[in-house]
C-alpha cells in the first residue's frame, strides 16, 4: 500500500487524486486566457460527471447502508452542489461558467475532502468492504455527455441550481 493510502485510507487516496486528475484538467483547459482548450475541458467535463456518479451511486449509498440507514449529515449539501456543477457543465465554457465551477469546487471539495469530510466517513466505515468499493469506484462507466446548449432555458436552469446550492453565478 502507498504511503498516501496508508495516510488517508484507500477510498479516500483514490478519489482525492482524481480531485487533482480533473484540476489538472481544468487548469490546461484554461491556461491560454484568450481561448479554452475544449479537448481537455471535454475531458474535465465527462471526467467531473464521471466522478460525480461514483460519489452518488457508491459512496453516499454505501456510507447510507454502514449508517443503519441514515443518511451522511453532508449528503443534502452536496447533493445541492453535484446539482449546481453539472448544471454548469451544460452550458458553452465562458469566464462566468469557469469562474462559478471553481469557486463551487473549492468549497465542495474542501467538504469532500477533509477530516471529518465524505472520503474519511467512507474509509472509517467501510472496514471489510474497502476493496469492494474501490473496485466498483475503479469500474465506474464513463459518463456520455451530450454536446453543450447555451439556450435561455439552459442558463436560467443553471442558475437556478447554482442559487439553490447557496453560490452566485459569476457575471
Amino acid at each position: 500500500m502507498e504511503k498516501d493510502q496508508r495516510e488517508r485510507g484507500a477510498i479516500a487516496a483514490y478519489l482525492v487524486e482524481d480531485h487533482r486528475r480533473l484540476d489538472g484538467l481544468l487548469e490546461r483547459a484554461v491556461a491560454d486566457p484568450e481561448r479554452v482548450d475544449r479537448e481537455s475541458y471535454d475531458r474535465f467535463r465527462a471526467g467531473l460527471l464521471r466522478h460525480i456518479g461514483m460519489e452518488e451511486k457508491i459512496l453516499l449509498p454505501a456510507i447510507q447502508r454502514w449508517r443503519g440507514g441514515s443518511p451522511w449529515p453532508m449528503a443534502p449539501k452536496l447533493r445541492l452542489d453535484h446539482g449546481a456543477i453539472a448544471s454548469l457543465l451544460m452550458p458553452t465554457p465562458t469566464a462566468s461558467v469557469i469562474g462559478t465551477l471553481r469557486d463551487i469546487l473549492a468549497a465542495h471539495n474542501g467538504v469532500e475532502e477533509g477530516p471529518e469530510g465524505l472520503y474519511a466517513t467512507g474509509n472509517e466505515l467501510a472496514g471489510a468492504e474497502t476493496e469492494q468499493i474501490l473496485a466498483r469506484l475503479h469500474a465506474a462507466p464513463e459518463v456520455a455527455v451530450i454536446p453543450h446548449s447555451d439556450t435561455e432555458a439552459v442558463i436560467n436552469t443553471v442558475r437556478r441550481a447554482v442559487e439553490k446550492a447557496g453560490y452566485r453565478l459569476k457575471e
